[in-house]
């Protein structure tokens, strides 16, 4: 099939970006090994690592994760320490972003991915994720599937926009019941069951209810990611397998697909970052 003129072009630039992404991930590394923040490559960076060495050829972000205390003290230090040109995005700093994560950004750049909102004037740079953990009690992986599944449904519906009418109201009520009926179950099994064992990201981030073993991560190891040491799960084949499966299957071409819609690695040449 012959590409398009926007597929040429960000096939041409995706190298351009990744490489930008690296001098984030890089100046986020300096930060944490500085202060001695804990954090691990997450999720297709961790098997990019793995599979590929750095990047999956194909991926244009990067995720790293922490534990929530240490997002908590990354947050407080970040914005004295981020070097002219990089901007840590939080609900609090950018009051239009509204994911529950925090983000570090490249100002000097740009993407554009299908969830954004284009009316919205939240900083639009090329970024990391830094995704936040908690410990989860030990409780059955279906029981948490099943949680994790209703509890991001349930906020999902309520953070979408609401029109005025009788189904709107209803489903707001019916929605708000049963988030409400979740998160309190869920406190429950925090208080009676022992949280030792497993982490994993925080509930209304974890649709898919994965857990992993506290001991797949730490003590907390080290991986090459694109000729650089960045701090990684201490057994990355157990926590990839959580992800998964069969994680060294190179995925057909036809699912080889970027997540952005569009990406500029460079706004101003004259600008560093």
């Amino acid at each position: 099939m012959k590409k398009n003129h926007l597929e040429i072009y960000l096939n041409r630039e995706l190298r351009a970006c990744q490489l930008k992404q690296i001098s984030i991930l890089e100046e986020i590394d300096r930060i944490c090994r500085k202060h001695q923040i804990v954090y691990w490559l997450d999720g297709g960076s961790l098997l990019g690592a793995v599979r590929h060495g750095g990047f999956i050829p194909w991926d244009d972000d990067i995720d790293i994760a922490m534990r929530l205390e240490d997002v908590e003290r990354f947050k407080q230090i970040a914005p004295k320490e981020l070097k002219e040109g990089f901007f840590l995005q939080t609900q609090d700093t950018d009051p239009e972003f509204r994911v529950p994560i925090c983000k570090v950004r490249c100002l000097n750049s740009l993407i554009i991915e299908a969830v954004d909102d284009l009316h919205a004037s939240y900083q639009k740079g090329l970024f990391v994720d830094i995704f936040p953990f908690i410990d989860y009690p030990s409780v059955s992986p279906k029981a948490v599937k099943r949680f994790a599944k209703g509890i991001c449904k349930s906020r999902s519906i309520l953070h979408s926009r609401h029109y005025y009418s009788w189904r709107s109201f209803a489903e707001f009520f019916y929605f708000g019941a049963e988030y409400g009926l979740y998160r309190v179950i869920w406190w429950l099994l925090e208080k009676t069951h022992r949280k030792d064992t497993y982490i994993s990201n925080i509930l209304i981030n974890n649709g898919y209810g994965i857990m992993h073993r506290q001991d797949s991560i730490f003590p907390i190891g080290e991986i090459e990611f694109e000729g650089k040491r960045f701090m990684a799960p201490c057994n990355p084949d157990a926590y990839l397998k959580d992800l998964y499966k069969n994680y060294m299957e190179i995925p057909p071409v036809e699912k080889r697909k970027t997540h952005a819609v569009f990406f500029a690695a460079e706004l101003n040449p004259n600008q560093n970052a």
